[in-house]
């Protein structure tokens, strides 16, 4: 039954129309740029809800995130649009959400749009009961038809009539929603059993999949591969198959040399529009640059490549100088500057000229591929590094002229939040990246980013998702960000051998088992803390970011390594029922299982632990050269005798005459007699 006028009037300027937009005082830099749009947006939570139940409407569910390009679009188009905005006020309750700070509630609304449109992505619009059953979905809406599209006012109208006229149509259809998310929100179950030839199954699959062009998998938009990169990386040193090797070092090259990857000041876009990795979809996230850093740097350490060298270099320096905050890395660089996309990064071939003179200018064109005709949008360029220069000298000071005269012009917008998960993989990567180039001072960053977390993010036994400004923000942490951390802080033992990082880890390892294992099916992990939401979801597949079923097996496999004899049964017990999940991912989807394929290959050798006992004045020379000569996921400990638990009643050796560091090999439950060198030690294959 329609509304009367009246009560349609009291419904947009009463008691809920005064509240207004709530965004200002929020922990999420997202939240806070929507803080002025004429939309009452709040942020989820009960009082929404309850908001909704009492005013009898449909709640409306925006999901981005601070760095999205379509999402500044439709901010831009219509939630600062003074008449749409009065619009969604009277006819809705308007939630917000960070996909970043909230990854639970945007996978369950990301599962029901994929499941109602066929496709997903961000800006995300879904509209919801008051009960949160959705049911009308999509992404970016236009203001006005367009495109095939319809206007998003026309889109409210028709939800508002059919919530008023057809409201038990509606009920009904959110509630079957909600009952085929519940039915797919299962873990996985056992699938073939993880061996050798799967592995190579699926690496097989993988690699079928490489671009014979412009390497990379599929074809445009191409994503970095990111985690697959340490996963191929690891097949061959495991099996001596070079063919992950060959072509994880075609992608890495192709990347570095293409516009997706920032030429002048370091740093990987989130993806390029084209096959060919020439022009970028320009925002800059954390979890894509700490994920290659580890890929290039290991890269780096098994091959010496001089560009993966230079890249690990390079990325280490664009988180330093661009994304640290003082407590931590932040989330991301802006696609948008100034609402233009690409705006501080293109050039045309007269500005070359003009920041560096015409020889010079002309030389940098040639360089960088910068043309007259533009590889981006009028007559503007990407620049490329198809091939290294000859003149080293010379395109040294190139380089450094135009970032200075990059840095004049206006700068994208930063993402202070620091998300616990990203920052952890961060914190590992960096280790192994120090560990790979002989860079004490990127582990001494990793110490410090390490501790903040623990500061900051670690609040009455949980973990928050992120903070802002120092200060933990409400939302909890997800499995992923447990199962992160508890890595990155092994990591820092096995190679500092501080054991506070490897008591810190324990505890935030058994917290996480405490809060996300499923109790009933062994290996099997929620993603997120229990209540408040539809269903737990619960999603094995690895995509942009590792799923934290893969990153809690990984935890556990390294925490087996490090710990006593009583944790580390308890968790190689877990790690073996977690991983029996993972054999149907890499049999049936390969290309979605990076992670996977990289924790999978550790375990299948053994996993391999190496314990190096030193003597009291030992210059720690083995333990270096095995850290370095060790494949992916081996864990590597040295320190006296008896200092932790691999190297308990194992201590140096005598050699000619006297005592010498010796290293312990151990594949699973099997050591090898100790050798003292690195080249008695067995093949790692």
């Amino acid at each position: 039954m329609k509304e009367t006028e009246p009560e349609a009037s009291s419904r947009a300027t009463g008691a809920e129309g005064a509240r207004g937009n709530l965004l200002g005082a929020s922990s999420s830099p997202y939240l806070r740029q929507h803080a002025a749009n004429p939309v009452h947006w709040q942020e989820w939570g009960d009082d929404a809800f309850g908001e909704a139940r009492r005013r009898d409407v449909p709640v409306l569910l925006s999901i981005g995130y601070a760095a999205c390009h379509w999402c500044h679009v439709m901010a831009h188009e219509t939630f600062e649009d003074d008449v749409l905005a009065a619009q969604m006020n009277e006819n809705f309750v308007c939630i917000k959400v960070d996909r970043e700070e909230r990854p639970d509630i945007d996978s369950i609304y990301m599962s029901a749009t994929l499941a109602m449109t066929g496709q997903g992505g961000w800006p995300m619009t879904s509209f919801l009961t008051p009960d949160g059953d959705p049911f009308y979905c999509g992404t970016y809406f236009p203001p006005q038809p367009r495109g095939g599209m319809p206007g998003f006012g026309d889109v409210m109208d028709a939800i508002t009539r059919t919530w008023t006229t057809r409201r038990d149509e509606v009920i009904l259809a959110g509630g079957k929603i909600t009952e085929h998310l519940r039915a797919n929100a299962s873990t996985l179950p056992d699938g073939p059993q993880l061996d050798v030839q799967l592995l190579a199954d699926a690496v097989d699959q993988v690699l079928a999949a490489e671009d014979p062009i412009a390497s990379g998998f599929g074809g445009a938009p191409k994503f970095p591969p990111s985690a697959m990169l340490e996963g191929l990386l690891r097949a061959s040193e495991y099996t001596g198959d070079p063919a992950g090797l060959d072509a994880t070092r075609r992608t890495c090259h192709a990347m570095a040399r293409g516009g997706i990857y920032d030429q002048l000041a370091g740093g990987f876009a989130r993806y390029a529009v084209d096959g060919a990795w020439v022009v970028p979809h320009f925002e800059k996230m954390l979890y894509d640059n700490a994920q290659l850093l580890r890929a290039y740097a290991h890269l780096a350490r098994r091959t010496d490549d001089p560009l993966a060298v230079r890249v690990t270099q390079e990325t280490v320096a664009f988180l330093d100088e661009a994304l640290w905050t003082g407590t931590g890395y932040a989330s991301s660089l802006d696609a948008d500057t100034e609402g233009v996309e690409g705006l501080t990064y293109v050039w045309r071939p007269t500005e070359l000229v003009e920041v560096l003179g015409a020889d010079d200018g002309a030389w940098a064109a040639e360089t960088f591929t910068v043309t007259d005709e533009g590889t981006f949008e009028h007559g503007t360029s990407t620049l490329q590094l198809l091939r290294d220069p000859d003149d080293a000298a010379r395109y040294a000071s190139v380089r450094h002229r135009l970032l200075q005269a990059r840095a004049q012009r206006p700068q994208p917008d930063r993402d202070d939040k620091v998300v616990t998960g990203w920052n952890a993989l961060t914190v590992t990567a960096l280790v192994e990246a120090g560990v790979a180039l002989d860079r004490p001072e990127w582990i001494d960053r990793a110490a410090e980013c390490a501790s903040s977390l623990l500061n900051v993010h670690l609040v009455d036994g949980d973990l928050r998702r992120s903070s802002l400004d120092g200060s933990a923000a409400n939302p909890l942490g997800a499995l992923d960000d447990y199962a992160a951390l508890a890595t990155a802080l092994f990591t820092l033992h096995s190679v500092t051998g501080d054991d506070s990082w490897r008591t810190a880890g324990t505890t935030i390892l058994d917290r996480a088992i405490e809060v996300f294992a499923v109790k009933d099916e062994p290996g099997a992990w929620y993603d997120a803390h229990p209540g408040g939401l539809l269903l737990r979801p619960r999603d094995p597949i690895d995509g942009a970011t590792p799923s934290g079923a893969s990153l809690i097996a990984e935890a556990l496999l390294t925490g087996a390594a490090v710990t006593d004899t009583a944790d580390q049964s308890r968790y190689l017990a877990l790690a073996d029922a977690t991983l029996a999940r993972a054999g149907i991912v890499l049999a049936k989807a390969a290309r979605s299982a990076g992670h996977w394929l990289a924790v999978a290959q550790a375990y299948v050798a053994g996993p391999i632990q190496v314990g190096v006992a030193q003597t009291a004045g030992s210059d720690g020379g083995l333990a270096a050269s095995i850290r370095r000569s060790a494949p992916g996921g081996a864990v590597v400990l040295a320190g006296a005798e008896d200092s932790t638990p691999i190297l308990i009643g194992r201590g140096p050796v005598d050699r000619d005459g006297g005592s010498a560091d010796a290293a312990y090999v151990c594949r699973g439950a099997v050591c090898a007699l100790p050798v003292t060198s690195l080249d008695d030690v067995d093949a790692w294959n």
